[in-house]
């Protein structure tokens, strides 16, 4: 089992950056991948960022190299730069464990930029 505890989340203005930090707990050794996932209202859940345990990563087109996902042990980071109205949404911290193969997730965290 993983837990998962997003926190970082907050109001900014456009233009401006958020950090922010998902710990994991539990059977950290087995997690493969860690990932942070958006849901806007109305939209469907979005892929933002993800990152391996080799440190490899890959990022939505949307992203446009404002952010940054990293990982230190049982810390997983995103580092939102330029953020814009668009990035409005409530942020998911995900975790992919192998054996036994599953799925966790954070319980979210609010992102809100204003023009």
């Amino acid at each position: 089992q993983v837990q998962l505890v997003e926190s970082g989340g907050g109001l900014v203005h456009a233009g401006e950056s958020l950090r922010l930090s998902c710990e994991a707990s539990g059977s950290i050794s087995s997690i493969a991948t860690m990932a942070w996932y958006r849901q806007a209202p109305g939209q469907e859940l979005q892929l933002v960022a993800r990152i391996a345990t080799t440190g490899a990563t890959n990022y939505a087109d949307f992203v446009k190299g404002r952010f940054t996902i990293s990982r230190d042990n049982a810390m997983v980071y995103l580092q939102m730069n330029s953020l814009e109205p668009d990035d409005t949404a409530v942020y998911y911290c995900h975790s992919t464990t192998l054996s036994p193969l599953r799925n966790y997730w954070g319980q979210g965290t609010q992102v809100t930029v204003s023009s």
